[in-house]
């Protein structure tokens, strides 16, 4: 059964939109998605229903800036000041309203690209509060990189205003990950091998939007935080950490930049750190043309667990 709720942003001035699938009978856990740039918690209706026919409840909020939450603002943007501590603030308030409803049922977050770095940052922030974590799409860029980029937007948006979007700014990161997969038939191509998928997201309303500079700032400004090793030692390592991505994705630097941050993960203590990467797959391996197998390797990873 699919369901639609709101509830009080973090910012004290936007209302967050959420979705959830809900099995039948008592869950036998939550799995909560965090979605990416330039989409919502809406997309992942195949695994929300996929997982609750296995009896798992599913759920998954629209970002500031995103979706159903956007609908009557500026989309892609978190705020003028602290983005990143607001929509981290909203993913942990989503995890306590559900948790109240299901109280002792282990929860999992589950973050893909964005929300993968937003699920970092929930991990070592509140260590402890979820059972297991899963990461798709996830990277690591170098430091130096991360600090140039955050500078970039920061200085344009100071120049332009907080909401400006900039070709540089966007082809200097995002722009630049179709450019792999030339000759190009899409802008999107990189997202993945299906086409119909690629086709499917270029014509979401609720996905044509380019992020605006403060929201790039404010998302290197997460990958600083999650890149640091003093924050990593914070976090739960007996919390198990599933890592899947395509050997394609640009995100990951072509599977690079998962291994680098899974063994980042180990590096800081964590106890139980599994990578899975699909041959041939790009960034969106939930809408991948092996998709099917993706969700079923994960609903096996999810049972090893015992969840």
């Amino acid at each position: 059964m699919r369901e639609e709720f709101t509830y009080a942003s973090t910012d004290g001035i936007h209302t967050i939109h959420a979705v959830a699938w809900k099995p039948e009978g008592t869950p036998r856990a939550v799995v909560q998605i965090v979605h990416g740039v330039a989409e919502y918690a809406g997309r992942y209706e195949p695994l929300g229903q996929y997982l609750s026919e296995h009896g798992f409840l599913v759920c998954g909020e629209d970002h500031l800036g995103h979706g159903l939450t956007a609908k009557d603002g500026t989309f892609g943007y978190f705020g003028p000041q602290n983005g990143w501590d607001f929509v981290v603030r909203d993913v942990r308030r989503l995890r306590k309203l559900v948790g109240e409803h299901y109280p002792g049922i282990p929860y999992i977050l589950l973050g893909h690209s964005m929300g993968s770095f937003l699920t970092r940052t929930y991990l070592i922030r509140w260590p402890g509060t979820v059972n297991a974590a899963v990461l798709s799409g996830t990277g690591q860029e170098k430091a130096p990189l991360v600090a140039l980029g955050k500078g970039i937007s920061g200085m344009v948006g100071t120049l332009r205003g907080r909401d400006y979007v900039s070709d540089l700014v966007y082809d200097m990161s995002m722009g630049s990950y179709n450019k792999q997969f030339r000759p190009n038939q899409t802008s999107s191509d990189w997202l993945s091998r299906d086409e119909e998928q690629v086709r499917a997201f270029q014509k979401d309303e609720l996905c044509s939007f380019r992020p605006t500079v403060t929201m790039f700032r404010d998302m290197l400004g997460g990958i600083q935080f999650i890149g640091k090793k003093k924050n990593l030692a914070k976090m739960d390592k007996n919390t198990p950490i599933y890592f899947f991505s395509g050997d394609q994705d640009p995100v990951g630097s072509m599977g690079k930049g998962v291994t680098k941050a899974a063994q980042m993960f180990r590096d800081g203590g964590c106890q139980d750190v599994t990578v899975k990467l699909y041959p041939g797959g790009r960034h969106e391996m939930l809408n991948e043309i092996n998709r099917q197998q993706v969700m079923e390797d994960l609903l096996a990873w999810l049972e090893s667990k015992n969840f």
